[in-house]
C-alpha cells in the first residue's frame, strides 16, 4: 500500500483536476514571494481535495490560510519562543518516520505545562510547521500520535481541542494522515463524542483508538510503524524518549532551514543558501505581504458552507 501522495511526488494529475489547479492560480493572482510556497500545485491540490475539487470553496479556504500566514506568520515562529512549551515534552517530532515516510508528532496531553491557550496554539503551529519542514520531498503528510498516559479529567478542554481542530482543518488541510490515539480512558470516550462534530468528516475517519491490551487495534500500529523505531510506550522497542536538551539542538538547527523552506523552497535549503536568506533584507517582500494583505481584506466573499 503506498500513501505517497501524487500532487507531491509529481505524478501526472488527471486533465480535469490540472484544470481546476490552474483556475485557482488564475483566480489567487499574484502572491507575495514568501507565499508562493503555498500556492504550489501540490498546495493548491490539498485545499482543492479538502473541498472535494469546488475551485469556488478551495480558493476561499486558501486566501484565509494565506491572510492567516500573514498575520500570524507561522513561519517566523522560533525554538527560542516557544523552548518553555516543549520542555515537558507534551509536542515534539520523533526522531523516526512512519512506514510511508510521514513524520511523527508525539502529543502527552497529560504533559501539559503552561495555562495559555494563545501559547499552546503557537506551540502547536510551531510543531507543524517543523514537521512539514522535515518531509521527504515525496509526502505531505504528517502522523499525530497520542499518548494518554497519566490523562485525567482536568486535562479536558473544549476550548484547545476546537481551536486546535479549527488550526488543522482550515490551515493545514491534507496534512493530517492519520491521528492514533493511544490508551485513551473511558471517561474520554463521552468527551469524544462532544468534540466529534468540531472535525468534518473527513478528519474523523482519520482518527484510530488503540488500546495496548487489545490485539486487534495493535496491528495499527503495525500497520504503520517500524516497531523497532517506535518507541517503547506505544508499543514499540526503541527504549529512547524525549530529552529536551537534545531535542532543542535539533530544533535550533531546523529553524536555520525554515528562511530558506519558505522562500526558496525546500530543494534549496544548503548552509550556504540559508546564510545568504539570513543576511539578506525582506523589505522589497514585505511591502508585497502588505499589499497584498490589503487585497485580502477588501475583498469581502460570501459566507459559504464549507
Amino acid at each position: 500500500m503506498s500513501l505517497k501522495n501524487s500532487e507531491a511526488n509529481g505524478e501526472e494529475l488527471p486533465e480535469e483536476k490540472r484544470a481546476k489547479i490552474n483556475e485557482m492560480k488564475n483566480l489567487l493572482g499574484t502572491v507575495p514571494e514568501e507565499l508562493s510556497l503555498y500556492c504550489s500545485d501540490a498546495s493548491i491540490a490539498r485545499y482543492l481535495r479538502a473541498r472535494n475539487w469546488n475551485v469556488k470553496k478551495a480558493t476561499k479556504m486558501l486566501k484565509e490560510t494565506l491572510k492567516w500566514r500573514l498575520e500570524y506568520k507561522p513561519e517566523k515562529i522560533r525554538w527560542e519562543e516557544v523552548a518553555h512549551e516543549a520542555e515537558t515534552g507534551k509536542i515534539y517530532r520523533s526522531n523516526c518516520f512512519d512506514k510511508y515516510g510521514r513524520s511523527i508528532l508525539v502529543m502527552r496531553p497529560s504533559c501539559q505545562n503552561t495555562k495559555s491557550s494563545k501559547g499552546q496554539i503557537r506551540y502547536l503551529v510551531y510543531c507543524m510547521e517543523n514537521a512539514i519542514l522535515n518531509l521527504p520531498s515525496d509526502q505531505e503528510q504528517m502522523v499525530w500520535l497520542i499518548d494518554f498516559h497519566g490523562y485525567n479529567l482536568s486535562h479536558l478542554s473544549v476550548k484547545i481541542t476546537k481551536e486546535t481542530a479549527d488550526v488543522l482543518q482550515n490551515h493545514y488541510p491534507e496534512r493530517l494522515g492519520i491521528a492514533i490515539l493511544y490508551n485513551p480512558p473511558k471517561f474520554f470516550e463521552p468527551f469524544w463524542r462532544v468534540v466529534k462534530p468540531f472535525l468534518e468528516p473527513k478528519t474523523s475517519r482519520k482518527v484510530k483508538f488503540v488500546y495496548s491490551d487489545n490485539q486487534a487495534s495493535m496491528k495499527i500500529m503495525e500497520e504503520f510503524f517500524n516497531m523497532n523505531e517506535l518507541e517503547q510506550t506505544f508499543g514499540g522497542k526503541n527504549g529512547g524518549g524525549f530529552e529536551f536538551k537534545e531535542y532543542a539542538t535539533r530544533m535550533r538547527e531546523d529553524d536555520r532551514k525554515m528562511p530558506v523552506y519558505w522562500s526558496r523552497g525546500k530543494d534549496e535549503a544548503s548552509s550556504s543558501a540559508i546564510h545568504d536568506s539570513i543576511m539578506n533584507s525582506h523589505t522589497e517582500n514585505e511591502e508585497k505581504s502588505a499589499s497584498f494583505k490589503h487585497l485580502l481584506q477588501a475583498e469581502q466573499l460570501p459566507p459559504e458552507s464549507v
